[in-house]
């Protein structure tokens, strides 16, 4: 049976939030942000985060959205300048300037420095977008456009929206983030006409081998999600199946209504 004193606590209406017995608040939430006193533990909550998040998205939009075609670069940041890689990601800024590509990157440093370079070094659009970390990296001196982040997740969006496809070098746990949230974008269709290419064929074979011998073998992927990955050593490639990406987002758009 309902009691009828419950009908008669006091309510107050917070916007969407309903406040009731022991949650009802006296305060109102022009009196918090007018009020000097009281402990400023508040910037630490999840709805103050929340305004953070909103923030992120709005700057990263800001930053980026009159950037024209991009490509995302990822690898290891603890690549050194004397490893073939680093040189390999500076020819491939250079490629994807000269194609009208604008480079976006962590900013960190190894292969997100060495893209990043080659990109200014021939006077294209050097992006990148740093984020938080205990071990600070700072942004490479070859970024010409940073933000930074807070939250990984809102960097992750930036990196998505605003490329054109993934180029992924050798790289750690970062990198396989990256590389495995593109893939799965892609095969649940969230994003479309997006090319992923994995620069290092020894070195992703064991992961390629793994996809195959195990992820299909067990029925956990279909075969043709393999195809969501090219492997290859070899520039020509990249740029080939960025190429092809690009006439079919370019067939597509002709085919819209």
């Amino acid at each position: 049976m309902t009691r009828h004193d419950e009908f008669e606590r006091p309510v107050k209406y917070a916007g969407p939030v309903i406040q009731r017995g022991k949650h009802y608040d006296v305060t109102t939430t022009d009196q918090r942000l007018l009020d000097t006193a009281g402990p400023t533990d508040w910037v630490h909550t999840d709805p103050w985060r929340v305004l953070r998040i909103q923030s992120e998205f709005i700057e990263g939009f800001g930053a980026l959205a009159e950037l024209g075609p991009a490509i995302s670069v990822f690898g290891s940041a603890r690549t050194q300048p004397d490893d073939p890689s680093y040189q390999l990601a500076v020819d491939l800024g250079e490629r994807l300037t000269g194609a009208g590509y604008a480079v976006i990157t962590g900013g960190g440093p190894g292969i997100m420095e060495a893209a990043n370079k080659g990109a200014q070094e021939a006077g294209g659009t050097s992006v990148g977008l740093g984020i938080e970390l205990p071990f600070e990296q700072g942004i490479n001196a070859y970024v010409d456009l940073a933000v930074n982040f807070r939250y990984f997740f809102a960097r992750k969006t930036m990196f998505v929206k605003y490329a054109q496809g993934f180029v992924v070098f050798p790289g750690g746990y970062g990198t396989l983030d990256e590389l495995f949230e593109a893939m799965t974008l892609v095969q649940t269709h969230k994003v479309t006409a997006f090319p992923i290419v994995l620069v290092g064929e020894s070195y992703w074979k064991g992961l390629v081998d793994w996809l195959r011998d195990t992820l299909v073998a067990e029925k956990k992927i279909s075969p043709v999600d393999l195809d969501l990955l090219t492997v290859t050593d070899d520039l020509d490639d990249v740029m080939s199946v960025l190429a092809r990406a690009e006439e079919a987002r370019r067939a597509a758009g002709r085919e819209q209504p």
